[in-house]
């Protein structure tokens, strides 16, 4: 039976964890040092010096582009450093054709750091493929997109996306964190590269910061590893090793993770305090058909309103079960208002990225029994 045969999750856990190792360690060794030594002084062996290649590295890269259908994948020390090394493949004088609704740190990179390298950036409703056609110009050199957004978990169409781009010549990247590779693969459906925010569900205990892309052709591969080697931005050892035994529990954690999402969206829909909510698993989802053709299932984040900022504070802080906390992923529940934490980064007057509201809440739902989740949501609501 091939790899290729395997069900994902049997490909999470059998890959090969030591290549020439002669002992055969069941898990990856940490190769914690700077450099390696050489069997000659007039030629570099397989690995050098860490920054350009470590064995541990080496096998979660393997494994990353595995799951994802890749060629090649690349880990880096943040998932930001990840999006500012696929932006190095751009030039002064190039466009980027983007979703209007990003990251709070993406925006901050495409507006006060690539304004800087002469780089432009058009934002377009991405849901609406004519739109993004419509920006484009000779000058467009990559079409930039989430999906499924965060915070407003808003579903793009890759496959639609990725035929526009490729008509005009342009790169597509696809920031796949709210997903994981379990749920959604981009490169199947024609994007040119994935990136990940591996601090989230890819590593999973909130203990790592890390990135990764992977890219479906080698040649682009050749040019993302040499951005990595040259701006010295690739994952440690020891993160790399933790990074390996996170992504190991990747398909449990995020199934029970999803199956309690289903029921709070289910059970926030209902509830009269709250407006609306968004989660691409609910049927009432504005994109729910197009996120059922390219993923499988709703995923482990949603956002909902609750009518004002007062009352949004009211509820992150009252909650027991949900910390207040930046990010989303892991085994722990958390909660957040956008506006004043992962989005708080958008510059002031930004114009074309999509700002959340104040009574915005996002909820990152982790491995906690399901019932106690909504107790705890419950008597909040009951609250405000």
């Amino acid at each position: 039976m091939t790899l290729a045969a395997w069900k994902f999750a049997t490909k999470l856990i059998q890959f090969n964890a030591s290549p020439k190792d002669p002992y055969h360690p069941k898990t990856t060794p940490i190769y914690q040092t700077a450099t390696f030594e050489q069997e000659a002084a007039d030629a570099l062996g397989e690995y050098d010096y860490s920054r350009s290649g470590n064995p541990t590295r080496k096998v979660l890269e393997d494994q990353m582009a595995a799951l994802e259908g890749g060629t090649r994948a690349f880990c880096f020390n943040s998932g930001m450093a990840a999006i500012t090394a696929t932006m190095r493949l751009l030039s002064a004088g190039d466009e980027i054709v983007s979703d209007y609704d990003l990251y709070g740190g993406t925006s901050r990179l495409f507006a006060q750091v690539l304004n800087r390298a002469g780089i432009v950036v058009k934002y377009v409703d991405a849901t609406d493929t004519a739109a993004i056609e419509a920006a484009i110009t000779p000058a467009t050199k990559m079409v930039y997109i989430e999906s499924p957004t965060n915070p407003f978990l808003r579903v793009v169409d890759i496959a639609a996306v990725a035929a526009v781009a490729k008509k005009h010549g342009a790169l597509f990247a696809i920031d796949g964190s709210v997903m994981s590779p379990y749920l959604q693969n981009p490169l199947e459906l024609g994007a040119d590269i994935v990136i990940h925010s591996a601090t989230k569900f890819l590593c999973g205990h909130s203990d790592v910061t890390a990135g990764a892309i992977v890219v479906k052709d080698a040649e682009l591969g050749k040019r993302v590893y040499f951005q990595q080697n040259a701006e010295g931005t690739a994952l440690g050892p020891f993160d790399s090793y933790l990074f390996l035994r996170g992504l190991k529990t990747l398909k449990i954690r995020i199934d029970a993770a999803q199956r309690s999402t289903e029921k709070i969206a289910a059970f926030l829909a209902s509830h009269p305090k709250v407006g609306e909510v968004f989660y691409p698993g609910l049927a009432s989802h504005q994109d729910h058909d197009v996120h059922q053709r390219q993923a499988r299932g709703g995923g482990a984040l949603l956002s909902f309103t609750v009518g004002s900022a007062e009352a949004a504070k009211k509820m992150a802080e009252g909650l027991e079960l949900f910390s207040i906390s930046l990010s989303f992923g892991s085994v722990q529940s958390s909660i957040s208002i956008p506006l004043k934490m992962s989005h708080s980064s958008v510059p002031a007057g930004m114009k074309g990225v999509r700002i959340p509201p104040a009574d915005l809440l996002r909820l990152a739902v982790g491995i906690e029994d399901t019932d106690d989740l909504i107790a705890d949501l419950s008597r909040c609501l009951d609250l405000i």
